[in-house]
């Protein structure tokens, strides 16, 4: 099972990008997926998860600026990051769980003018 994440990158603050992770090797349909950032001198931290079922829950610190979705046919999870701030700036990593937790590789985002 493989987890890749891309569709990181630079933006100024207010700006906007989206994440995607695609699963391969194995269905994720189902399952819960997420993602979770890291950033320099600090843990990982949750950001966003969507259950099998359709339900997302967000950190606070996204609320309202962030949307999880996901494509089961295309087996891919996807993070829309609007109104972007320097303080979003991390490594982003999904995450599926089949029991097993299974990682990507992150992407970077950086936020910054």
């Amino acid at each position: 099972v493989q987890l890749q994440a891309s569709g990181g990158g630079s933006v100024q603050p207010g700006g906007s990008l989206r994440l995607s992770c695609v699963a391969s090797g194995s269905s994720f349909r189902g399952n819960v997926m997420g993602w979770y950032r890291q950033a320099p001198g600090n843990e990982r931290e949750w950001v966003a998860r969507l259950t099998g079922g359709g339900t997302a829950t967000y950190a606070d610190s996204v609320k309202g600026r962030f949307t999880i979705s996901r494509d089961v046919a295309k087996n891919t999870v996807y993070l829309q990051m609007n109104s972007l701030k320097s303080e979003d700036t991390a490594v982003y990593y999904c995450m599926g769980n089949r029991g097993i937790t299974y990682w990507g590789k992150g992407t970077q985002v950086t936020v910054s003018s």
